[in-house]
């Protein structure tokens, strides 16, 4: 189907109630939860500031274990030993680059080897970039951080969490998947043919999330395994610090004054990965606690399974991979017990 035919299927499936339910629902305050998560692991990404800082600190106070992939040795070393002297609870960390695609994959490979089951996997790294930036992979920064990062890790991850037959996915998504009002353009995901915005490509790449969304989904049906996404409400975060000082002054002088703080995300976070009342939802987008229908193209099955398989060329996967990461998964298991 072409991009007008598209244009006009979105058009007829917009719904003036659904952005009044979600003006209504950016007011609530999120649902909470005070589940003990103890012996639990929760594996994070970005967990060094904003909202991936008060999602650890929340889940470590409710007794949770922690493995976070962060860029920054300092501020991951720092991180650990405040996490582990304040509450007692074991916090590891990998080191990974997650706009770069080796990476990715390497640090994917080595979560899927862990001797023990990922009870919560939280991808929430992110960029914002006002300029076009490529990675050294030259594909475009906000598209990789944002999207295909989540995507690789999911995808390598998948017969670990299969196996294990229970564990909850949560992406950190966003309201601005909206700004990609009418679709991706699939044939220029790397923007190399249009005009270049920040609110553009991270409405592409946060839309681009949800579809996924919907086909893993798809892939976990009836293995315990959920993923879900989830908009984390307007919380300041050091979202955009790669960016110039023209934008920092801005951010700090005028959209920081608005925003609450993201412990507010970290509230909704816990509630989606501990609380009873959602276990079994899966393929759903969150409004902090609320679910909540996205726009029109987020729900498009079709371009979905055209962009998974795009997303598996620009990733270099292949089946071999993920048997590849399912076979170390078997022989760290086998190792561990032979020497139990």
């Amino acid at each position: 189907m072409g991009r007008n035919s598209k244009f006009r299927q979105y058009f007829r499936e917009y719904r003036w109630s659904n952005i009044a339910a979600m003006i209504r629902n950016n007011r609530a305050e999120p649902k909470t939860c005070d589940a003990d998560f103890t012996g639990r692991l929760v594996v994070i990404t970005g967990a060094t500031s904003g909202i991936g800082y008060a999602v650890a600190r929340k889940y470590a106070s409710r007794g949770a274990d922690l493995l976070c992939i962060n860029r920054n040795r300092e501020k991951s070393e720092s991180l650990r030993i405040e996490i582990e002297k304040e509450f007692g609870v074991k916090c590891d960390y990998r080191l990974a680059d997650l706009s770069i695609l080796a990476d990715i994959r390497r640090v994917a490979g080595e979560v899927a080897a862990l001797d023990r089951p990922i009870d919560v996997m939280i991808h929430n790294a992110g960029v914002y970039m006002t300029k076009r930036e490529l990675t050294a992979d030259g594909l475009e920064k906000v598209f990789v951080v944002q999207y295909l990062a989540s995507f690789i890790m999911n995808w390598l991850l998948m017969d670990k969490l299969k196996s294990q037959h229970q564990a909850r996915i949560i992406m950190v998504n966003s309201e601005g998947h909206r700004f990609a009002a009418w679709g991706l353009h699939l044939d220029d995901l790397n923007w190399d043919r249009r005009h270049y915005t920040g609110l553009g490509s991270y409405g592409s790449a946060k839309l681009a999330q949800l579809l996924s969304m919907l086909v893993f989904a798809e892939h976990f049906k009836g293995t315990g395994v959920t993923i879900n996404a989830m908009h984390p409400g307007a919380v300041k975060t050091e979202t955009g610090q790669e960016n110039g000082p023209v934008y920092k002054w801005f951010k700090r002088n005028f959209i920081d004054r608005t925003l609450k703080s993201p412990v507010l995300s970290a509230e909704a976070l816990f509630w989606l990965g501990a609380s009873p009342e959602a276990e079994g939802i899966t393929g759903k987008f969150f409004n902090l606690t609320t679910v909540e229908e996205p726009a029109p193209p987020a729900l498009d099955m079709e371009v979905a399974r055209e962009l998974w398989q795009i997303s598996l060329e620009y990733s270099e996967l292949t089946d071999t991979d993920q048997k590849k990461s399912s076979e170390l998964l078997l022989h760290d298991n086998v190792s561990n017990e032979r020497h139990d």
